[in-house]
């Protein structure tokens, strides 16, 4: 159907200012967000229920020559797709773009880690969208930082050992006490709770930690704890960076404890997100885990000048997430739970992999590819996948 002829038929039929779209929609079982786009340009050019119908129609065959063919490689196409660019990306950690003092994995070792599902990311890191009155005040979006970021003794005080009298003497910085929002009393107490087997005196300004075994060693360990003190904040994120981004604060941290962060006052708790994928699978859940996968790689691979096709990475995610917890892609996961024996022992640990078998004396009914490559044989995929009997009788 030619665009002249569409576009005639609108302004003829401009009346689709009420019209049922779900209607329409129920004949062509389209994805939901397509759905959404047609009817946006549909409302737009104001299309009666005829034309919305024609329009509708050719956009649903357009997708249905756009599904994959029965019996496609889905899995092999998508492993190559990643896998190619993977080649072309740098090994370095880089700054973070516009944040220099933060830096950040980036390139292969990070496709690595997102594929891999590291519990514990080499550079985690979070951005902390606020809530509407703390994001147009730095001073406020300074009190949430104070409240989110670590604060160690000494950040707010010098640490001196009396090694005659077997004591610790801490002197506060009064400017970096004001800064931190924290008082001498509150400075007393907090060493008071995070330290055991001492006497916590003020003095002059000064706290003065008096060790009640005699001993150096337990002096040297006091102020071990002591250093390692955390006053306020939250222990994991080490500093926080306040930038001005499209007219509101936003912080950038280094650590990242998505659970704590979401119940500090200020926070908008919608619109922050960590890079720590297993994290966000504890606290929010699997299938928020899986849009981090799918949003962590796309940036991963942007990021270095790479465009591979989302529903690439979709297919990834999906596998990782389809039983309902994360999965790596290696022999711990995805690979290492397959059905096939040769399958698995193709992949990695062969000798262990075919002992195991043969002690359990398991059978491989040759059902996917790599086992039947293995053997020789032809694999059910295109036209490999037909398979056609001619009973000659019957001609």
């Amino acid at each position: 159907m030619s665009e002249e002829k569409v576009e005639g038929e609108i302004e003829e039929n401009a009346s689709g200012e009420n019209m049922d779209y779900d209607k329409i929609f129920e004949e062509f079982p389209l994805p939901m967000t397509v759905k959404e786009e047609i009817k946006n340009e549909l409302v737009k050019i104001n299309a009666s229920e005829d034309v919305a119908r024609k329009v509708v129609k050719k956009c649903y065959e357009v997708y249905l020559r756009n599904l994959m063919e029965p019996g496609e490689a889905a899995g092999i196409v998508a492993a190559q797709s990643i896998g190619e660019p993977g080649t072309q990306m740098t090994m370095r950690t880089f700054h973070y773009a516009g944040v220099a003092e933060i830096d950040v994995t980036l390139g292969l070792p990070r496709l690595i880690e997102i594929l891999d599902v590291r519990k514990n990311p080499s550079t985690p890191m979070m951005t902390i969208r606020l809530t509407e009155e703390y994001a147009q005040d730095r001073s406020k979006a300074r009190e949430v930082a104070n409240r989110i970021e670590a604060t160690y003794v000494l950040d707010i005080a010098d640490i001196a050992t009396d090694i005659r009298r077997m004591r610790i003497l801490v002197s506060p910085d009064e400017k970096a006490m004001e800064r931190k929002g924290l008082t001498l009393e509150d400075l007393k107490k907090k060493i008071e709770k995070g330290l055991k087997n001492v006497e916590v005196e003020e003095s002059d300004g000064k706290i003065v930690v008096q060790v009640t075994e005699p001993s150096y060693k337990v002096l040297m360990d006091t102020l071990d704890k002591l250093k390692k003190l955390v006053l306020a904040g939250i222990k994991e994120i080490r500093r926080v960076i306040i930038r001005k981004e499209e007219g509101e604060y936003v912080l950038y941290t280094e650590g990242s404890n998505l659970k704590k962060v979401m119940k500090v006052k200020g926070v908008d708790a919608s619109r922050t997100i960590t890079n720590n994928i297993y994290e966000i699978y504890e606290v929010l859940g699997i299938e928020a885990a899986r849009n981090a996968i799918i949003q962590e790689a796309i940036n991963t691979l942007e990021e270095q000048g790479l465009e591979v096709n989302v529903r690439h990475i979709m297919l990834v995610a999906d596998v990782m997430t389809a039983d309902g917890e994360l999965r790596q892609i290696g022999r711990h996961g995805v690979a290492g739970e397959k059905q096939s024996i040769l399958a698995r022992a193709a992949f990695e640990m062969t000798v262990n992999n075919l002992l195991d078998a043969a002690v359990r004396g398991d059978v491989d009914k040759l059902k996917g590819i790599t086992e039947n490559i293995i053997v020789g044989q032809p694999i059910k995929l295109g036209t490999g996948d037909v398979e056609l009997v001619l009973k000659m009788g019957k001609l």
